[in-house]
């Protein structure tokens, strides 16, 4: 699957360095696979839930939220933003 934009992630890690690696991981399972349904990526990410429109992984033991569009048409992930958790709680889709 494509990712757009690892800059997200990279500028979210400049403020927040312990969740450099845990993002990083992440991208790399996103682009080493092929999702085409929601329960392709819930095999492989089994704390990802469907929001709305957005898909929301956690990551780093629930630490951060990474929210994302997904088109598994054209193998597409968006990074829309990533939060602390605490941040997620105040976050409105």
């Amino acid at each position: 699957m494509r990712l757009i934009s690892n800059k997200t992630l990279r500028l979210f890690a400049l403020s927040h360095p312990q969740s450099e690696k845990p993002l990083q991981e992440w991208r790399w399972k996103v682009e080493k696979n092929s999702f085409n349904s929601f329960a392709d990526l819930k095999n492989t990410f089994n704390s990802v839930d469907k929001v709305g429109d957005y898909y929301i992984f956690d990551i780093a033991g629930n630490h951060y939220r990474l929210i994302s569009a997904i088109h598994f048409n054209t193998q597409t992930l968006y990074v829309r933003t990533v939060l602390t958790h605490n941040e997620y709680d105040h976050w409105n889709p």
